[in-house]
């Protein structure tokens, strides 16, 4: 017997099971450090993989700072709104077929959806404010009873810009019991700025920003001379200002502000003005080399540039809970609508040659001579007052179970918002008026929300608006009725310092689109670098 063996059969039996379970043990050690390391990557999500390579390279130090502490503040970002499930219902007949193309825009798409299991709740929602001087905001507040030359714009911004609290007088229980204001179609840049005020993902670091809010209120700038005879450097004497100050920020250069956006209360054109005649209209602000870098969030875009995007205009109800929402959402499910369409609204002069004022008349023409049409003429002195009224508006929408909603003085109205809050569907007689405008807030398709008649069809007299929604199927009628309610909070702004748990508002909306349309053009972007590098 060898030296070796002898030793071998002198080692007692019990050491051989030591030595195979501290084996055991330190295989089991090493599995499980694995599996926990692997655990801690996914939690970091996508970042986890270079947060190490950073670590332990002892470079790029700024990754790993510390995100400061979100802001107080009233909103929480939540992908899923407790509403129904959004149905798109297939078209069935003839007359609400959308037509045409529906404009298509490169970068229009809403940001991706954080990790679940990611450390930071607010990454990639991060917005950092610009402190603008206050002659761009607070200043024109200030200076209400100059901001309408044919009315006084100071009770309008009360309330942080929703306007007079309505107290409902009637009996008939039209509106709920708090939280409504008659609210001016024109006040969207202050209410914005101050729902954004209590935005969850502020920070004071621009460097963490994925985004730059510029609360510059340009409606309510440049609403103090689009009458009166003012001329053009006074009109562009603040927006020329405000793009020269932005130039020169730090934050700026990072990408030349195309991840910079600015809200305007009014429509496109207001801002687009091509010459510099003094009889020509508005401002140019839209057409300064700076401000097409910009993202520019509009009550309705013109639809000639990438960088605009139309949202919402404002409505009457702003809820402080989702429970509010819910509330009324119920309400309109189960009101009693005994007309069968409705026409809030003025004619047009007949002299104005227009394809919006010769329907209007034909609309007004065709609701007066038909027993199932309610109308709320606006031309009428004694009634005029109603159509300011939100509980009467709201009163004639809740009653119909179609709103005709006709071009005006540009092809979009407030009245297509006060009409879906109240549960009616819209009818639309040119795609302008919604299809090509509302990218982030309305179904792509039309048709599972509202009818559309060719405006030639109606002018032309070839229909009657009558007969035409009276042959709309009863199952499309209770989808689109469905598609409406669900829409409710995306075209409503809450009280702009309350909480929303569940439910996204036109604000969350807006600040998702706006955030994946940068998100887009930094992709876009670092492709283009790569590919000429």
């Amino acid at each position: 017997m060898s030296k070796g063996q002898t030793l071998n059969m002198d080692k007692p039996p019990l050491g051989k099971h030591f030595d195979n379970l501290r084996f055991v043990f330190l295989i089991s050690f090493v599995f499980c450090f694995s599996l926990l390391l692997l655990d801690y990557y996914a939690a970091v999500s996508d970042h986890g993989i270079d947060f190490l390579l950073f670590h332990m390279n002892g470079a790029n130090h700024e990754h790993m700072q510390t995100m400061p502490e979100p802001s107080d503040s009233s909103f929480i970002f939540n992908e899923t709104a407790d509403c129904p499930e959004k149905t798109i219902h297939a078209n069935q007949n003839n007359v609400s077929t959308v037509p045409g193309e529906v404009l298509k825009r490169d970068n229009v798409g809403v940001v991706a959806n954080s990790p679940s299991r990611n450390l930071d709740s607010c990454a990639g929602q991060y917005i950092y404010v610009h402190g603008l001087a206050s002659r761009f905001n607070e200043d024109l507040v200030k200076g209400c009873h100059s901001l309408m030359r044919w009315f006084d714009m100071c009770p309008y911004m009360s309330n942080l810009g929703l306007g007079p609290k309505v107290i409902e007088k009637s009996k008939e229980k039209v509106l709920l019991k708090e939280n409504w204001y008659a609210t001016n179609q024109f006040s969207l840049e202050v209410i914005f700025h101050n729902t954004m005020k209590n935005y969850k993902c502020l920070t004071k670091d621009s460097s963490l920003a994925s985004a730059i809010y510029v609360p510059y209120y340009a409606g309510l700038d440049v609403g103090q001379y689009l009458w009166g005879g003012f001329n053009v450097s006074t009109r562009d004497a603040s927006p020329k200002e405000l793009v020269k100050w932005l130039s020169q920020q730090p934050e700026w250069k990072r990408m030349w502000g195309r991840d910079h956006f600015i809200v305007g209360g009014r429509i496109g054109w207001d801002f687009k003005r091509v010459t510099d005649m003094n009889d020509d209209w508005g401002t140019k602000l839209m057409l300064l080399p700076e401000a097409r870098n910009m993202s520019i969030l509009l009550i309705e875009s013109a639809g000639s540039e990438e960088n605009e995007f139309a949202i919402p205009y404002p409505t009457y109800f702003h809820p402080n809970k989702d429970r509010e929402i819910f509330q009324w959402q119920k309400k309109m499910r189960d009101v009693k609508r005994p007309y069968l369409f409705s026409f809030a609204g003025a004619p047009r002069p007949a002299s104005n040659n227009s394809s919006s004022s010769s329907i209007r008349n034909e609309i007004i023409k065709q609701c007066q001579s038909s027993r199932s049409c309610k109308l709320l003429n606006c031309h009428d002195s004694h009634y005029h007052n109603n159509c300011n009224d939100p509980v009467q508006v709201t009163k004639v929408f809740q009653s119909s179970v179609f709103c005709i909603q006709p071009p005006g003085d540009s092809f979009t109205r407030r009245s297509t918002f006060d009409s879906i809050l109240a549960g009616c569907i819209p009818v639309f007689f040119d795609p302008r008026s919604a299809y090509n405008q509302y990218l982030w807030h309305l179904p792509k398709n039309g048709s599972s929300y509202s009818v559309y008649i060719p405006i030639t069809d109606v002018t032309e007299k070839r229909v009657m608006i009558n007969e035409t929604l009276s042959k709309v199927p009863k199952s499309e009628v209770l989808a689109m009725k469905k598609e409406i309610i669900r829409l409710i909070p995306r075209i409503i702004y809450r009280y702009p310092s309350s909480r929303l748990e569940t439910v996204e508002d036109a604000f969350d909306t807006a600040v998702k689109g706006i955030l994946g349309r940068i998100e887009a053009t930094k992709r876009d972007t670092t492709k283009v670098n790569h590919s000429s590098s």
